[in-house]
């Protein structure tokens, strides 16, 4: 009989109202504007990402999943973990090479996917409750910023952390992250993490501006989001996708350029915010990684690397570390 999915909730639309309001409020009106990657991923973002998984630019996906295609069962083993929580899980299909390796090893019991967007976390929770009826799912709705502390426990956990969504946070944001995993995490728990690798910057400017113009639909979707959560007049024919490479931080920033001076009124703040031709608003960046800095970051939080997989063309890694 198929176990019926249980889903905590801490964002409502409401939550994410004010949040937006917050960061808008700061990073919308100063002179080097911006706009947190988070607010992408509404039901249309979500699709439009999961578009931009399947392209031929787009290699972390597939490269990624070569990997858990030939490490899960290691990674299962080493972690010997009875609760598989994953973070930003989105439609968590990578995540059924991980689930199924757990359930062939016989030690799994519950499986808890967290996203920011309910109804993607919904729809997945639904098709594996179909899939995997023994196992118990209890997904959250959250944001993994902020809920770390929020995530269940059910014996022995391995939190998955993959896609390089990692990347999006810079370094000061990525330590807070990983030591508030560390302080919610119990020595033997495991952190299953996907990280980008530096390779030549044509190849991730790429990734990051296709042929089809998929990232850059995507990109100017979060105008969409913001017109409507702010009560805004954004268009998008007033906005072009840019994308560089910054070779001193290593890293990819997504960002919308302005392509006439124009005014736009935020209504849910009150007030009218003026942009020039030329100017950008920041709203990813992609931090790409150095083994040794993924290991010094772990190590700085508290976890032991116990595994370093790449795939052959060392475009990828996962990793694996426990607490200690």
């Amino acid at each position: 009989m198929t176990r019926a999915p249980t889903i905590e909730v801490h964002v409502t639309p409401q939550y994410l109202r004010e949040q937006l309001l917050r960061e808008a409020s700061v990073g919308l009106t100063g002179p080097r504007k911006w706009v947190s990657p988070k607010w992408f991923y509404d039901d249309v973002g979500s699709a439009l990402f999961e578009k931009i998984t399947e392209l031929p630019e787009y290699y972390p996906t597939r490269r990624e999943r070569e990997i858990l295609l030939a490490r899960a069962g290691e990674i299962a083993r080493l972690s010997g973990a009875e609760h598989l929580v994953e973070l930003g899980s989105g439609s968590s299909q990578k995540t059924r090479i991980l689930l199924d390796a757990f359930e062939d090893l016989g030690c799994l019991t519950c499986f808890t996917p967290l996203d920011v967007n309910r109804s993607v976390v919904e729809h997945s929770v639904a098709d594996l409750a179909d899939e995997y009826p023994e196992l118990e799912l209890h997904a959250v709705v959250g944001d993994f910023t902020v809920h770390i502390d929020r995530l269940p426990r059910r014996g022995r956990r391995t939190v998955a952390f993959l896609g390089g969504t990692i990347g999006n946070l810079v370094p000061a944001q990525r330590r807070e992250f990983f030591a508030s995993l560390a302080e919610a995490s119990v020595p033997g728990d495991t952190l299953l993490l996907g990280t980008d690798l530096v390779k030549d910057v044509s190849r991730l400017l790429r990734a990051y501006d296709d042929s089809a113009g998929v990232t850059a639909a995507f990109n100017l979707n979060v105008l969409d989001v913001l017109s409507r959560e702010l009560e805004a007049d954004f268009r998008r024919e007033d906005f072009a996708h840019k994308v560089l490479f910054d070779r001193t931080n290593e890293w990819i920033e997504m960002r919308l350029r302005c392509l006439r001076d124009h005014t736009v009124h935020l209504g849910a703040l009150g007030r009218d915010i003026s942009f020039a031709e030329g100017e950008e608003i920041l709203t990813e960046i992609s931090a790409k990684f150095r083994p040794e800095s993924v290991r010094e970051e772990l190590t700085t939080a508290g976890f032991e690397l116990i595994m370093w997989a790449t795939d052959p063309q060392q475009d990828f890694a996962v990793s694996l570390a426990v607490r200690r």
